[in-house]
């Protein structure tokens, strides 16, 4: 089991960038597939994007690809999701969540889960 704190989310305008950061604790961070997801209270938990434990595999869902970008370091634990190109309908409280070896796109296939970190974009 591993724990993991998001940050970075905040207010911007639209077109503008944040970065958000996902520590993890744990010596096996390599070993986990992580992954990013984001929520409002009109919908659902959505996939956002998620990568592999060596990075060398990334998946993005349509509606973000080409405007942000998943990354990890495996020195520092951490995960990041670079956003630029922000819009409004990117508001959204955002998950980070790890999977144990496996990558893949659902909720159901990581098993940890982060607080969330707020993101709000205005026209």
């Amino acid at each position: 089991q591993v724990q993991l704190v998001e940050s970075g989310g905040g207010s911007v305008q639209a077109g503008g960038s944040l970065r958000l950061s996902c520590a993890v604790s744990g010596r096996t961070f390599s070993s986990y597939a992580m992954g990013w997801f984001r929520q409002t209270p009109e919908k659902e938990r959505e996939f956002v994007a998620a990568i592999s434990g060596t990075g060398s595999t990334k998946y993005y869902a349509d509606s973000v690809k080409g405007r942000f970008t998943v990354s990890r370091d495996n020195i520092k634990n951490t995960v990041y999701l670079q956003m630029n190109s922000l819009k409004p309908e990117d508001t959204a409280a955002y998950y980070c969540a790890a999977a144990w070896f496996r990558i893949g796109t659902r909720e159901a296939d990581f098993g940890s889960w982060g607080q969330g970190t707020q993101v709000i974009v205005s026209s």
